[in-house]
């Protein structure tokens, strides 16, 4: 494959970094894209947003109104994370945020896109980040000068075809995650919220409670609670081959092991797993910070951990895993955990308060029929989950190869 080298100035229209500040947040109006809402692999995560007034926008968008195909990335703490800004975006950038406004005449924006996830190009940011004392940056005044490899339109076009059609089933993939969790989370308020559940018309309701149902504690439902412990206490990080999840770990109510996840010895993982013993089936629960991401483990857990931000929790007999994973997943939950939590600079839920939850135990009939229905939802979405990880993983080892030229095109 023949390349040229060119400096990428050549080849976008305009080059803008964000706002120097932070605006004052609003309950609702244009977003404002900070360096959490850039996921590691490429995509921008509405999930937490902050926005800015819509009278507040054109302050913060005097340097620059995103727009559709922009791709933005991080210049400053934590670097290497870039998206594509996607139609009807409405909003401005944050604090150590940039953009480049790709030439398609020269260099195809989906190009540009992946080729700053390849090799090459992130030898050059390391090349050009400096230390700072409490966080690295690389120089937007430089970035002009940076160098990259660019194939004819044509070459560019098909690796963006390839590169492409793995995004697509994983998007797609995505897109049935999100109606799927939405129709287990629609069902459980149905019956457990709104009460209408299977033969509601006849029950007798008691004290808001239906008959032969009970409010109960969390504790009641549970066989163990704990949390993981930390190992930065007693035990070096990075060395071993054990994953120790922390709440980062557990993004979207998913979990994402990977190489950069944190490492463990044997040694440490024996001494942490006679806390917590994992196994499938189990309940991850962020506590502290962010708190109420949940996950209902379903793959092997031999090798690893988690930190002491996370709570870990068993079902026992008088409840299914299910039931209480969309327990822990609801409004009501979060509610609680918000107004419970404590500390000033980290909040978090306290294991006694979380115990002390109080939540409805429908009876055996109801709650197997819930279990019937919910479960093969829960389970799907598990399964695409996997299969994201999957054609992830297949897509980043493709890359490098397309990048380098070593598949020919």
């Amino acid at each position: 494959m023949i390349k040229q080298r060119v400096l990428i100035s050549e080849v976008y229209e305009g080059l803008y970094d964000g706002p120097h500040a932070t605006p004052p947040t609003s309950d609702k109006g244009a977003v404002f894209l900070g360096i959490s809402n850039i996921t590691k692999n490429g995509h921008i995560d509405f999930s937490n947003i902050k926005y800015i007034s819509e009278e507040d926008l054109p302050k913060w968008t005097k340097r620059v109104t995103p727009r559709a195909g922009d791709i933005v990335f991080s210049y400053e703490a934590t670097l290497n994370l870039y998206a594509i800004i996607p139609e009807s975006f409405w909003g401005c950038l944050g604090r150590r945020m940039a953009l480049i406004r790709p030439d398609e005449s020269k260099a195809l924006g989906k190009y540009l896109y992946y080729y700053f996830f390849s090799d090459e190009w992130r030898a050059t940011i390391a090349e050009n980040t400096i230390t700072g004392a409490t966080v690295d940056r690389i120089p937007i005044a430089k970035f002009p000068e940076f160098p990259i490899s660019l194939p004819s339109l044509e070459i560019q076009k098909r690796i963006v075809d390839i590169l492409s059609a793995y995004d697509y089933l994983i998007e797609n993939n995505q897109k049935q995650i999100k109606l799927l969790e939405e129709a287990a989370q629609r069902l459980y308020k149905e019956w457990f919220v709104d009460l209408r559940f299977p033969g509601h018309e006849d029950m007798q309701i008691v004290d808001g409670v239906p008959e032969g149902w009970k409010i109960v504690s969390l504790d009641d439902v549970i066989s163990k609670i704990t949390t993981g412990l930390n190992p930065r206490k007693n035990f070096v990080l990075g060395k071993g081959n054990n994953f120790y999840v922390t709440i980062k770990n557990m993004g979207d109510n998913n979990i994402y092991l990977d190489d950069k996840c944190d490492k463990i010895d044997n040694e440490a993982l024996e001494k942490i797993n006679k806390r917590s013993d994992l196994r499938t089936g189990d309940i991850l629960f962020s506590g502290i910070g962010t708190m109420g991401r949940v996950y209902l483990i379903s793959i092997p857990t031999n090798n690893w951990n988690v930190s002491e931000s996370v709570f870990t929790m068993r079902a026992n007999e008088r409840i299914t895993n299910e039931y209480l994973y969309m327990v822990l997943l609801s409004d009501d939950m979060k509610s609680y955990c918000d107004q419970n939590a404590h500390g000033v600079a980290q909040r978090g839920i306290r294991m006694a308060d979380l115990r002390a939850y109080k939540l409805l135990l429908p009876d055996d009939n109801i709650l197997k029929k819930y279990t019937y229905i919910s479960k093969p939802l829960i389970q799907k979405v598990q399964a695409l989950q996997k299969q994201c990880k999957e054609l992830t993983e297949a897509r980043d080892r493709l890359l490098p190869k397309l990048m380098s030229g070593e598949i020919e095109l």
